[in-house]
Formats: C-alpha cells, structure tokens, sequence
C-alpha cells in the first residue's frame, strides 16, 4: 500500500510539474507579445503628448517683446506718429553724370612735334585760347616762308596787273598779256591765303620765322588727363589734353521699357550721389533716347542739372535716381519704422503701461526690486511708396489714433521678437 501511495505521490508531482513546465513555455512565448504592446502604448503616449505640446508652443508664439527701461535707453528706441506726407510716386533710375559734346574737348596737333613746354597742370581752369603747350617742328618754317613769298608777288603782281590794265585798255599791249597777269596775280593770292589758313589753323603768327607751334584750350573748362611730357613726340590726331566745362552738367540715366510710357519731357527728378553723402539734387528731364541699348536693353534718358547744383561735380560720377511721376498725400513714416519678416511688414507700437508682474519667491528669499519693462507690439502693414526718407503705409488692422510707433530701433525689436522677445529676471 505504501508502494501504491508513494507511485501515486510520484505521479502527481510529475503532473503539476509537467503543467509548470507548460505554463512557463506558455509565459515565454507571450512576453515578446507583451513587450510589443507595452512599446506601442509608450509611443502612443508620446505621440498625444507632442499633439497637447504642439499647441502650446503655438499658443507661445507671440508678436510682444517686452524691454528693461535700460535696454530702452541702451537701444535709443525713439517712437512718433503716423503723419500724412506729400510723397511722390518715383521710378528708380540709375546713371552718371556727364556734360553735352561741345562742352568736352580732346586737344590734339595739326601736326607733329617735340613737345617743348608744358604750362598747366590737371585741374587747372583754362579759358578759351589759353596756351597748354608748344611743340616744334621746322616745317611750320617753311610754311612762313610760303605765306610771306606769296604776298611778296601778290604785291608785286598787282601793280603789274594795274599796269597791263591800263595799257590794255588804250590798246597799247595785247590782250593776252593783261590775261596772263592776271592769272598769276589769282593763283599767288590763292597760294598766299592757303599757307596763310594753314598757320592760322596751327596759331603760329604769319610774321617772322619760328618752329614752334602752341596747343591752345579750345574751350573754357578745367584740365583733365595731360597725355604728354617734355621732350616727347607729340602725334597728329593723339589726344594730348582733355578739357571738361562742367557748367553745363547733366545726367543720362537708364530706364527700362516697363517705365519708359511713364517717362515724359519736363518730369523733376531728384539723384543722390553715392560718393557725396546722399546729397539730394534735383533736375530735370530734357530728352529721352528713340533707340535701346542693346547690352541692357534700356533707353538713355537726359536731365538737366541747375547750374548752382552742379558746383563739385565731375563727368563719369554714379547717381541713384528717383524721377517723380505724381505727387499724393499719404499717411507715412520715416522708413526705419518699417522692418521685414519673412514677406510681411511690420511696424511696433508702444503699449499702455502693463501692470506690475508678481514674482514668485521661495521661504526666506529677500523681495527684490524688478526693473519695469516697457511692451511693444508687432503690427503688421503694406508699404508703399518711398520717397525722401519716408515710407507710405497702409495698416492691416486698426490702431488707436494716438499710438506711439516706434520710429528707431524697430530692427532691434524685431530681433528680439524672433529670439523670444522674453525678458527673464
């Protein structure tokens, strides 16, 4: 009986075992299964997490910067009010200064020579007929000679031309002699003013006997480049100084087919030069070209420059040009104010003063003065036209009447909007 018991203890003991085992085996094959959904539940979770986050942060973002009293000062933030301004409506246009032809001359030679005397300097004012330099050449001797000899028997034939006339006319001598005179006394006359145009064309005196030839300044004006120097040989057709008169300054500026209808004689412009510290002068439209250019495919137009204005200035300088085409008042502010976000504009106004913060202190902190902090906010609105500092703006949404903008500085505030604009303590 015993035996029996004990089989039957053995039995049962490897039964429960049996069903350990199978029950174990059965764990094992589920815990992957487990760890999957435990794994997709975290995800979920995260996932509806970021989806309550994400709002918040956009909730966050905001168009308010706030500034200490001394960033305030620190930035120089000066604020104004929007004001209706008489603005032009401009095309803009690029160019140089330059004078008409005949106020620009190339003073070169008739003939060729050793330079002998340089008598100006670059920047000299020179009047018409002024002497720049002599050169020499021996033939201008030869050339006296000419003249001199000529009018020699154009003196010499006249008389014998009076002579035979008077002996033509009683019929003393033939005809044929008294022609014949006269056709010496013609070509001498004719040789005598064509050596006399020859020296006059190169200034020499039709007097005397010299080699020596002066360049003179066919223009009044100043002295550009001085090509030659003593001792070298000057060439015919070289250019050997440039003279400029600047009293008659104008401007050829470029404009493109899209404005050229717009464009018409008579239309006031205002250029800056961008080497003069954005001096404005004004001139105005005297000429526009029929023909395009073919390199930038724009049509030169000329303008007028008052004299007055035109003290200082050079050929060849760059000019930034506004020609003005209608004339409208315009709510505006000084173009500073207006400052670009991504393709938006926006100007900052001034808000009301906002009540003090309360700050939060842990047991047996000491209360601290907290400096006060001055709120702006971005508005956002359209620019328009720009014109002598100003900028035409038209508001996306209504201010109040009497709100301060921020005319210096909007940059700044601008970037400490897009870095959070928060002010921590």
């Amino acid at each position: 009986m015993k035996n029996i018991s004990e089989n039957n203890l053995t039995a049962k003991s490897a039964k429960i075992l049996t069903q350990s085992s199978q029950s174990l085996i059965s764990l094992r094959a589920l815990l992957p299964i487990a760890i999957g959904i435990a794994c997709l539940a975290v995800t979920l979770i995260s996932c509806s997490e970021k989806k309550t986050e994400e709002p918040q942060e956009e909730e966050k973002s905001t168009t308010e910067v706030a500034l200490t009293v001394s960033q305030y000062k620190t930035v120089g933030i000066e604020t104004g009010f929007v004001e209706d301004r008489n603005l032009n409506k401009v095309i803009k246009a690029n160019g140089y200064t330059t004078v008409p032809p005949q106020n620009s001359a190339e003073v070169s030679t008739l003939i060729g020579g050793t330079v002998k005397d340089i008598f100006v300097l670059e920047g000299t004012y020179v009047n018409k007929g002024k002497v720049l330099a002599t050169i020499q050449n021996l033939e201008v001797i030869g050339m006296q000679e000419d003249y001199q000899s000529a009018v020699a028997n154009v003196e010499y034939l006249q008389l014998e031309y009076n002579r035979q006339k008077t002996l033509s006319d009683e019929n003393v001598n033939p005809r044929k002699t008294f022609q014949e005179v006269k056709a010496k006394l013609a070509a001498e006359r004719a040789r005598a003013q064509a050596a006399k145009n020859k020296l006059d064309a190169l200034h020499v005196n039709t007097k005397g006997s010299s080699s020596v030839v002066p360049i003179v300044s066919p223009i009044n004006g100043f002295v550009g480049k001085i090509n030659i120097a003593k001792g070298a040989f000057a060439n015919t057709g070289v250019s050997l100084f440039e003279v400029v008169d600047n009293s008659q300054m104008h401007l050829d500026l470029n404009v493109y087919e899209k404005d050229l209808g717009s464009i018409s004689i008579g239309q006031v412009i205002d250029f800056v030069l961008t080497n003069q510290s954005n001096k404005s002068i004004k001139g105005k439209i005297f000429g526009i070209n029929k023909s395009f250019s073919n390199e930038s495919k724009t049509v030169a137009v000329h303008a007028k420059i008052d004299p007055a204005d035109a003290k200082g200035l050079i050929p060849g300088m760059y000019v930034s040009a506004n020609i003005n085409i209608t004339n409208t008042t315009v709510p505006a502010l000084p173009k500073d104010a207006v400052v670009k976000n991504a393709d938006k504009y926006f100007v900052f106004i001034e808000e009301e003063e906002h009540a003090e913060e309360k700050h939060e202190h842990s047991a047996g902190e000491k209360e601290e003065a907290h400096e006060k902090e001055i709120h702006f906010k971005a508005i956002e609105v359209m620019p328009g036209t720009t014109d002598l500092g100003f900028t035409e703006v038209k508001l996306v949404h209504d201010i109040p009447a009497n709100a301060r903008i921020v005319t210096k500085g909007a940059f700044y505030l601008l970037s400490a909007m897009k870095g959070g604009g928060e002010h921590t303590h």
